[in-house]
């Protein structure tokens, strides 16, 4: 057994978690939870301040665990890189943006590897997190490594373990979620596997870095075609004059081979709109197309201005138009019960109508301002009251704060974009429901008329 490995058995070992947001908070916390010291390195010095404080920016990570971790010793935040001399695993958990091009971004991991590099030693394992396309781990960290004169699988270990992080879900955390590991070389794997089981249940290993890329990038290409399927299927139903609600939940009767995928305004956050990207990317140098993939974000990318033609259906109901109007957005994040705005949604369809002249306000209980454009907006009440002084509600993310009921009876027009109202009964005047199918007008596929319902629209 090597030395590295016998430290953290006993977890004597010093943990580096490069990166402190969504991923590398509530893994540094595992980490400590697990009796290891951990050093966490970030250059926001906000988020340094922050935590030395012992407060947290992390809905999923509590203030008390950041607090008696940084005060019993075995939290240490810090923008000092020099601090990984100290450090026996490094995590690296930064972030990989897209390009505006549509390609990947891994400067960021190249900038922690190259920090990395400066204070390399022997006996050290550094694992990479942050989501990449296959081939990064050896092909572009392994040789920046290696210049420091130390060589892989000999004198220090790397693997690549996949984050699979889900924001504000109450039921898997950092903790319980299984973990894939693969490394460099057979201990490389094994190692990176030992450290991982000391804080968390299940460590699945596989035979390579690249296979461990390979799964994450399966993982969130996975939901993107469904969720590309299942929103085309939602304009589908609008014009046959289904309810796609309905249709799901009774084929989610089947108990073996469908997995239930629901419609929604488009997709959000730091994952799924982003890593089937990295794979695309990777196999169009392999003069690959990958056609699912760009086919699923065409999809997820229409369904904004998808729920823009809903609004402008409801107020022409009104003989108002989208300019002038007063449009309310409920929920900004990408998803409920998260402050995460990244890639919303929201902000997509929010530029969508401010370009067509409306008078945009929204409230988001998680998130009190926002930027939109040049223009910082700050979340305003959202009261019966105030709601009723809108032309227009659009739920675009469901928090569970929302009384719905009161929304509802407060509204003279309210879009749903997230199936929030399937229990409210009545109001059928002004809700429109996207994907409800009900309500299919004159001139449907249901009729000899002329004008087919435009996909999107339906009321409820």
């Amino acid at each position: 057994m090597n030395a590295l490995r016998k430290k953290i058995e006993e977890h004597n070992a010093t943990a580096a978690v490069i990166g402190l947001g969504y991923v590398g908070l509530p893994l540094a916390m595992e980490i400590a939870a697990a009796g290891f010291k951990v050093i966490g390195i970030d250059l926001d010095q906000n988020k340094i301040a922050t935590l030395k404080q012992g407060k947290s920016y992390i809905l999923d990570v509590p203030e008390k665990t950041i607090a008696e971790a940084v005060h019993s010793g075995k939290f240490t935040p810090t923008a000092d890189f020099s601090a990984l001399a100290k450090a026996d695993t490094v995590s690296i958990c930064v972030p990989t943006p897209l390009s505006k091009s549509r390609d990947p971004d891994i400067s960021f991991i190249l900038s922690a590897t190259n920090e990395i590099r400066k204070y390399l030693h022997s006996g050290q394992l550094i694992v990479l997190e942050s989501t990449t396309y296959p081939g990064t781990t050896d092909e572009l960290i392994v040789p920046e490594l290696e210049t420091s004169g130390l060589k892989v699988g000999d004198d220090f270990y790397v693997a690549f373990s996949p984050e699979r992080i889900d924001p504000g879900n109450a039921s898997f955390n950092t903790h319980n979620t299984p973990k894939i590991v693969g490394g460099i070389t057979p201990e490389c794997t094994e190692t990176a596997r030992l450290f991982y089981a000391q804080f968390i249940e299940r460590v699945i290993p596989v035979s390579s870095t690249k296979c461990a890329e390979m799964v994450k990038l399966l993982e969130n290409t996975f939901r993107s075609v469904n969720i590309g399927m299942v929103n085309e299927l939602a304009l589908m139903c609008d014009l046959l004059g289904v309810d796609v609600y309905e249709v799901i939940d009774a084929a989610a009767t089947k108990p073996f081979g469908f997995s239930a995928f629901y419609p929604g305004p488009g997709l959000g956050g730091h994952c799924i709109p982003i890593d089937p990207h990295y794979l695309a990317w990777k196999l169009k140098a392999l003069n690959f197309q990958a056609r699912f993939i760009g086919l699923a974000a065409e999809i997820n990318g229409m369904m904004p201005s998808v729920v823009a033609t809903m609004v402008a259906d409801g107020l022409n109901r009104s003989s108002k138009s989208i300019r002038g109007s007063k449009i309310m957005i409920l929920g900004v994040a990408y998803k409920k019960n998260v402050s995460d705005c990244r890639e919303s949604p929201a902000l997509d369809v929010m530029r969508l109508l401010s370009d067509k002249g409306a008078i945009l306000s929204y409230n988001d209980p998680l998130v009190p301002s926002l930027r939109l454009g040049r223009s910082v907006l700050n979340s305003i009440e959202a009261s019966p009251e105030e709601i009723a002084k809108h032309d227009c509600v659009i739920i675009l993310t469901d928090h569970s704060v929302y009384d719905i009921r009161k929304i509802v009876e407060a509204a003279k027009l309210l879009i749903d974009t997230r199936n929030s109202t399937k229990d409210i009964q009545g109001y059928k005047d002004r809700i429109i429901k996207l994907g409800a199918g009900n309500n299919v007008p004159t001139g449907s596929a249901h009729d000899d008329g002329h004008d087919a319902m435009p996909a999107g629209i339906a009321a409820q």
